[in-house]
């Protein structure tokens, strides 16, 4: 039995000693786990941290923060609320390539995929995975969920002929930069994995030639303007960008001078580092101008919403933001999930978590920041795990996800700047609260306007048959899966089953999970029959089964429903499978067809099954 006093502690810390999993299990926390919790938040004996607690759980009294005072301030504030029923594509953009990509999806594919499915199609949105920034130079992260940075953007979208500059460049460095891109765009018409290391290898000897092309005195005054609006958190960016490539890409192994943002700013000041900063700020000015020309183009072609933007969790312990905010992260803790019925073994994300209260002390300002900057060419933004602004699953260093425990947030705080941010952008504000999850968060998000995510897979009546249309929610963004599991056709063919057998990620006997899989399809089966989306007792193939799912989706009153474009080309491949790394290629997956051929942009408008599971869901854009 866990010691009363340890408990006393650790509610008073605002950590959780026992949780409720997805079984509806109470489960109780050990007490190595609360002690090393504890200790990361410098808590001893004695003290109370004092994190505001969640309705109905006992927290000791906390001082009163002034800048935390001003977002409770906030709180008659609500986000905005879509303007009639829409649809709308949910791409991983960097698998979606065109005919003069580099071999990886940018801003340009992206506009020319919103303006399409608008005009054409009727669509409202375009969801992309977050477009976070990675490391300066190669290799490159793959995992657009495990950023360097959550605040700025990845310059592997751009597209470097649409660059003002690129029309001064002489005939032989366009003749070099085209000698770049060959190989690449050659890539485009295989399923080969995506090699983002060349990509940015190429992208980047071409973006340095027009780097050297003098700015006009219009466009200089512009990147002024940019620098200035963006202030020192460019500043800091572009200064860890320049250390990243003189001592890598972790700042935990840099020289003790260059750990500290501040000493550090005086290593940046001149000379080659100050040109190499220099350099990634411009990046990001151009990665801000073509994000913006996207949401415009979306908006030009009629769609109602437009780019709704994707914030990660967390971001990369060595990346810029742990070291920008060294001083308001938990080290030797990451965030994650705790076991449910897909990941049996939950989830670690190797991301460090907020300090609550530094946070607070803050002013939440850290937050807001990533949030306006999220939302400033955007229409909306889903945050990923949005429960996380409430409580986080922190798992201590060396312990598996399963032996984690949940850490409170000042949820009126963070919500609140959340809220605050989209209404002052006027767009919407999306939570994944998909997985463990209190009824109380999802009550109290949506009464701040906060959409939430309903996923078709995991909609259950309390019977376990597949939750009926009329049950589901009206304020959600409705999906039939997420870039977390297998597209449709997976799950119908068993590979899904087969793939995470293979890679030992399931906890029953195989036989029991191909049997708990084809319970489920069953169910689903029936439940399409019984709306008339298919014969009763038939069998459908991948293709007729994916559009009847999203038909299903149409006439539930979601006021959102997000198509992925992966089933909507008949994909079979996950973009990535929680709890693997090297052995599986997550995030590094080209669109391809149910055939393992890679499917362009251009080809989009021909494919049937695209045509058929936009037609089931238009229904929605009323």
């Amino acid at each position: 039995m866990t010691d009363p006093e340890l408990i006393r502690r650790a509610e008073a810390a605002g950590i959780a000693h026992t949780y409720r999993d997805w079984r509806g299990v109470d489960v109780a926390v050990g007490e190595d786990t609360l002690m090393a919790i504890l200790a990361a938040l410098g808590d001893t004996p004695g003290t109370a941290p004092g994190t505001p607690a969640a309705p109905g759980t006992p927290a000791a009294p906390a001082a009163p923060d002034p800048a935390a005072v001003h977002h409770r301030a906030t709180g008659n504030l609500t986000a905005p609320a879509p303007a009639g029923r829409s649809w709308g594509f949910a791409v991983q953009l960097y698998s979606l390539r065109s005919r003069l990509s580099w071999g990886h999806g940018d801003f340009r594919d992206l506009a020319e995929l919103a303006a399409w499915s608008a005009r054409d199609l009727g669509a409202g949105f375009v969801l992309v995975n977050p477009l976070h920034a990675a490391e300066p130079r190669p290799p490159v992260s793959a995992s657009p969920y495990l950023p360097m940075t959550r605040r700025f953007i990845s310059p592997l979208y751009l597209r470097v002929e649409d660059i003002g500059e690129y029309k001064q460049l002489t005939r032989e460095q366009r003749g070099t930069i085209s000698q770049l891109a060959g190989p690449l765009r050659a890539r485009n018409a295989t399923s080969d994995l995506i090699d983002r290391d060349a990509v940015w290898t190429a992208k980047r000897a071409a973006l340095e030639i027009i780097y050297r092309v003098p700015l006009g005195d219009q466009r200089l005054a512009s990147f002024r303007r940019f620098r200035e609006r963006e202030g020192s958190d460019l500043e800091h960016w572009a200064a860890w960008c320049a250390l990243a490539e003189t001592y890598g890409p972790d700042w935990r192994d840099w020289p003790p001078e260059a750990r500290d943002p501040r000493s550090a700013r005086g290593m940046t000041a001149a000379g080659r580092p100050a040109a190499a900063a220099d350099f990634h700020a411009w990046l990001q000015w151009l990665a801000d101008e073509q994000l913006a020309s996207a949401q415009r183009a979306a908006l030009g072609a009629g769609m109602r919403i437009g780019v709704i933007a994707d914030l990660a969790v967390g971001s990369h312990p060595g990346g810029a933001d742990a070291w920008t905010h060294q001083d308001k992260i938990v080290r030797g803790m990451s965030v994650g999930a705790p076991p449910d019925g897909f990941n049996q073994l939950g989830q670690d994300w190797g991301q460090p978590p907020w300090h609550p209260q530094r946070l607070a002390a803050a002013g939440y300002r850290p937050l807001a920041g990533m949030f306006a900057a999220a939302l400033r060419h955007a229409g909306g933004l889903r945050v990923d795990h949005v429960m996380g602004l409430m409580r986080l699953w922190w798992i201590p260093e060396g312990m598996t996800p399963d032996r984690g425990a949940y850490v409170r947030y000042d949820h009126r705080a963070t919500v609140g700047a959340l809220v605050s941010e989209a209404a002052r952008a006027g767009a919407l504000a999306i939570g994944e609260d998909l997985g463990t999850i209190d009824p109380w968060i999802r009550a109290y998000l949506a009464e701040r306007g906060v959409l939430g995510t309903s996923m078709l897979w995991f909609a259950r009546e309390p019977d376990g048959t597949p939750l009926r249309p009329e049950h589901w929610r009206r304020h959600c963004m409705a999906t039939v899966g997420t870039h977390d599991l297998p597209p449709v056709t997976a799950f119908l063919t068993g590979e899904q089953v087969t793939v995470r057998a293979r890679l030992g990620l399931l906890k029953l006997p195989e036989e029991v999970e191909r049997r708990n899989s084809e319970l489920m399809l069953s169910r689903w089966r029936d439940a399409l029959a019984a709306q008339g989306l298919i014969q009763p007792g038939a069998h459908p193939g991948p293709a007729e089964f994916t559009v009847a799912l999203e038909a299903y989706l149409a006439k539930t009153p979601a006021e959102l429903i997000s198509v992925s474009l992966a089933d909507a080309v008949g994909d079979r491949r996950a973009q990535n499978l929680p709890g693997t790394s090297g052995e599986y290629p997550n995030w590094r997956i080209p669109l391809c067809d149910a055939d393992g051929r890679a499917v362009s942009l251009e080809s989009l408008p021909v494919l049937p099954l695209v045509r058929g599971v936009t037609e089931a869901v238009d229904a929605a854009d009323q």
